[in-house]
Formats: structure tokens, C-alpha cells, sequence
């Protein structure tokens, strides 16, 4: 159940993530659920569970987490660029203005490396929807025009920012991800977590299969 009283609006220390973090994990993605865009209007990328064994991460608590996510070169990705448009409508404006301001000053790979996106991701049960088994959900903070199913996803997660939980309604649940998604906008707007943008991990994909070694 959601606890009642405002929710922080930024998490993690500023000078930079702290012990465990930040972590690393990838897979390939793969169809989920289909209820992110159909039922909540949020799309999401989901990459299968043995991704969590990557670095002895399996024991990691369910809930929502924040961070950097790298994609592999894909149709999705250059439409995207080459489209030269950024917007995206889950974000407040201001926030998404502040986080784009400074990824603008940041080097990105070049296409054929793929791209660097922020992220905001799940990992649990999702008991809103009694699923049986437990999920990697990862929220890409970019609108894309088609799908990347079967690319590789490099995740550099760089924090927390609540615990998995239940809701009494659909709409419930939707304000609490919109919030989520506004929390890891602020988080990431600052230098500290900007810089790790760059690290060529995202954008290192050669020799990788359905799961990292």
C-alpha cells in the first residue's frame, strides 16, 4: 500500500551514487507483459530475470530504480535521431528541460555505437497484476516511433528510489510511476550522475548474447 505524505522529489547524494552502487546488468529485450503501453500508457523494455545473475545481483530488493540505459544499434534509435526530435509527455516540462540541457553537454556515442538514455526500472513481482514470476521492467525516458525488440540493453543503475508496492487501483499506480519517473529526472540532472553517461560500458556491446558473462 502507498504510504501517505509527499513523496522526495530527488534521491541519492549528490556528490555522486554510494556503495553498492552503481550497478551493471544486460540482456537482451524481450516482449513483457504488453500492458505497459496498452493498460498504463508507459511503455517498458523488459530483459529476462537471469539478467539480475550478472555481477551476483539476483538478491537485489524488489522495487523502482533509476539510471543510465544503453542501447544497441537499431531502427528505433535512428529514427529517433534522425527525427531530431527530444520530447517526451511522462515528464514534468521543467524537469525534462533541466535533464536534456545537460545531457546536451555531454558526449554521446556515435549511431552505429547505439545510444545512451536515461532510465527508470522495476524489479519485483508487480502486485498490482499478482504476476507469478518476478520481472526486470526498465522505462526508457524517451519516445520512440517502432520497437527494439531483440536489441541489447546495457543498464547502469545508479540508485533507488522506493520499494516495490501494492495499489487499490490502476490510476494509483500510474502516479506513482509518473512520480518515479519525475524523481530519476531530478536525480540525474546533476553532474555527478551526468558523467556516468559516458561510460563506454553503455555503449559496449560486441561478444554480448542474450545475457552478459
Amino acid at each position: 500500500m502507498r504510504p501517505d505524505g509527499p513523496r522526495p522529489t530527488i534521491v541519492g547524494n549528490s556528490d555522486g551514487p554510494e556503495p553498492p552502487y552503481p550497478l551493471k546488468l544486460d540482456g537482451k529485450v524481450i516482449k513483457g507483459f504488453g500492458r505497459g503501453s496498452k493498460d498504463l500508457g508507459i511503455p517498458t523494455a523488459n530483459i529476462p530475470l537471469s539478467g539480475l545473475s550478472v555481477g551476483g545481483h539476483e538478491d537485489l530488493e524488489s522495487g523502482v530504480y533509476y539510471g543510465w540505459a544503453g542501447l544497441s544499434p537499431s531502427q528505433a534509435i535512428e529514427q529517433q535521431q534522425s527525427s531530431g526530435s527530444s520530447q517526451y509527455k511522462l515528464m514534468k516540462t521543467e524537469v525534462f528541460d533541466k535533464l536534456s540541457s545537460m545531457l546536451a553537454d555531454a558526449a554521446t556515442p556515435a549511431p552505429t555505437q547505439g545510444a545512451v538514455y536515461p532510465m527508470v526500472m522495476s524489479i519485483g513481482w508487480n502486485p498490482f497484476y499478482k504476476n507469478t514470476v518476478r520481472s526486470v521492467e526498465v522505462h526508457i525516458m524517451q519516445d520512440f516511433q517502432t520497437d527494439f525488440y531483440d536489441s541489447h540493453m546495457n543498464l547502469l543503475i545508479v540508485g533507488f528510489i522506493r520499494p516495490e508496492l501494492d495499489y487499490v487501483s490502476k490510476e494509483s499506480l500510474i502516479d506513482d510511476i509518473k512520480t518515479d519517473i519525475d524523481v530519476a529526472g531530478r536525480s540525474l540532472s546533476r553532474p555527478a550522475y551526468i558523467a556516468l553517461a559516458k561510460d563506454s560500458y553503455l555503449s559496449s556491446f560486441e561478444g554480448k548474447g542474450e545475457i552478459a558473462s
